[in-house]
């Protein structure tokens, strides 16, 4: 068997483990986030012993859970199947009582719980579980630990000796890191605390796009301006509205919705601007429309672009003049009222099709705001999903407790082309088809899945791929020449000698791509390969 400095291409002197731990030590040193070497770390030491399996788990002080946080040997899956109670199992154990443990047969005994499912691959072998406490300051801030197949007799003394010192060394880093991590976390809450201390209480959202949102809507919220709010569908545009109305002098008064492209056009006027009793077919009763009961208070108009053009010049009215009339009413009605209005399309166009009138677009554009989409504003993914878990956990009845980092990586590369709607029906959707508590990247839909996630990665190496890719190409372009290989190299731009070699390299036969002078008829149309 290779030693550790055979391996790793090192001379060493005698048995030593300085070589493993300079090594070490220089990843720790040369890393700006711990996490990113753990996986190193423990390859070294797995290859150092000779061990199947490593893991290293991390306790998380806020809820006092271990997760694997450095692994060598599982699988991404396997890993987040790794979460432990201070007490839970072998690894929980230890962080308990902050002292080591040697399960010198897995399958003799039953605290081993093997969330990781390990499976033991050699006959007449039995399978040792080492784990070590992680500790500094006198505090258990996590384990590191191997499985390892050996046999009777087998003594665990050094493994567990050089355990124990791989661990020490990764504590001080961690404290270190942790302190360091602490300092600037507080000096960023501090700095949040100025930045977005304007943030409304009914948004979730960081990010710096979403801050200089706040700062508009701070700046025309005391304000009785008209604003329209744009933004691609789903990205919260109601919650923009009631936010401005929330923080404006009108909070008291009454915030009605309308979504104008939800209305039948033969109803919309009826529904905005009301009716008297008999001034239609089924009219049985005076009927306040939408504006009157906004007196006072704030409408939001939403998918302003879906009115239809009658009704926009009624709308035009009410901007300019704030009265209207009832269907079937002589009475002027005066109203104070604001008018938020918020659309997904773009406005522009339908000017240009005569589809919105220019003098209305003008009335309601004072005060824009724009809102950026969810793909432009991925940092805030992890606290809206947070949100939403929250949300659908008191809604349903549930118990999610988290969601996996694998889950997370699929929604950060995800475009999100419905935004935070199409963001909230997925997590709603995960956490129903979570059978642990935990939302896994198995629990997502097949829209957001990657090759590694869906288990559908390309199995071949790239030389395999790019020759299939080259024999089809070949075939492609046999047929287009009908078989003439002069034609088909000078088509692809080579040589008709390296087309030659690529044809019998793939075993084409050239001959099935002919066609004869006379084919199968004389008369048969010249340009038809039958």
């Amino acid at each position: 068997m290779l030693s550790y400095c055979e391996k790793m291409g090192r001379e060493c002197y005698g048995k030593s483990e300085l070589p493993l731990l300079f090594d070490i030590s220089i990843l720790l040193n040369n890393s700006r986030e711990i996490k990113d070497v753990l996986n190193p770390i423990l390859e070294r030491v797995c290859t150092y012993i000779d061990a199947e399996r490593g893991l290293i788990t991390i306790l998380n002080r806020n809820n006092s859970v271990l997760t694997i946080e450095g692994y060598y040997g599982l699988s991404p899956e396997e890993k987040d199947n790794g979460t432990y109670k201070i007490g839970e199992g072998i690894i929980g154990e230890v962080v308990r009582t902050g002292t080591s443990m040697v399960i010198p047969d897995i399958d003799d005994d039953k605290r081993f719980l093997n969330k990781t499912k390990f499976k033991k691959e050699v006959a007449n072998y039995k399978v040792a579980f080492i784990c070590v406490p992680v500790i500094t300051n006198k505090e258990t801030i996590g384990t590191i630990s191997i499985h390892r197949t050996h046999r009777l007799n087998y003594s665990f003394a050094s493994d567990e000796k050089l355990l124990s010192i791989v661990g020490s060394i990764i504590a001080q880093a961690i404290r270190s890191q942790q302190d360091k991590l602490e300092e600037i976390q507080k000096l960023r809450n501090e700095n949040d605390a100025l930045k977005f201390s304007n943030r409304p209480q009914n948004i979730i959202g960081n990010s710096g796009k979403m801050h200089e949102v706040y700062e508009l809507i701070k700046s025309v919220s005391a304000t009785s301006a008209t604003v329209l709010i744009r933004g691609e569908s789903g990205v919260g545009k109601e919650m923009i509205a009631e936010a401005i109305h929330n923080a404006s002098p009108r909070k008291g008064h009454a915030f009605i919705k309308v979504n104008c492209s939800a209305l039948p056009e033969n109803l919309i006027e009826s529904e905005l601007f009301g009716h008297e009793k008999g001034s239609f077919t089924g009219a049985s009763e005076m009927h306040k429309g939408r504006f009157e009961l906004a007196n006072d208070g704030t409408i939001f108009l939403d998918e302003i672009g879906d009115l239809p053009l009658t009704t926009q010049v009624k709308l035009l009215r009410v901007l300019q003049q704030r009265e209207f009339e009832r269907i079937g009413g002589t009475k002027t009605i005066k109203v104070d009222v604001r008018i938020i209005a918020a659309t997904n399309r773009i406005l522009e166009d339908l000017m240009g099709k005569n589809l919105f009138r220019d003098d209305l677009y003008y009335r309601i554009n004072v005060f824009p705001i724009f809102i950026p989409p969810l793909r432009e504003r991925k940092n805030d993914i992890s606290g809206l999903v947070d949100f939403f878990i929250e949300k659908y956990n008191r809604i349903h009845g549930l118990n999610i407790k988290r969601i996996s980092s694998s889950a997370i990586d699929l929604l950060m590369l995800y475009h999100w082309p419905g935004n935070i709607r199409e963001l909230e029906n997925c997590i709603e959707r995960a956490m129903i088809l979570s059978l642990d508590g935990v939302i896994r990247s198995s629990n997502l839909p097949p829209t957001l899945q990657t090759a590694e996630s869906s288990d559908t990665r390309y199995k071949g190496t790239l030389h395999i791929a790019l020759g299939q890719v080259e024999k089809q190409m070949i075939i492609d372009t046999m047929i287009i020449t009908r078989g003439n290989v002069s034609q088909a190299a000078e088509i692809m731009g080579i040589t008709e000698r390296i087309l030659g070699l690529r044809i019998r390299k793939y075993k084409i036969d050239a001959k099935r791509y002919k066609i004869l002078e006379y084919g199968r008829g004389q008369n048969q149309d010249k340009d038809c390969p039958y």
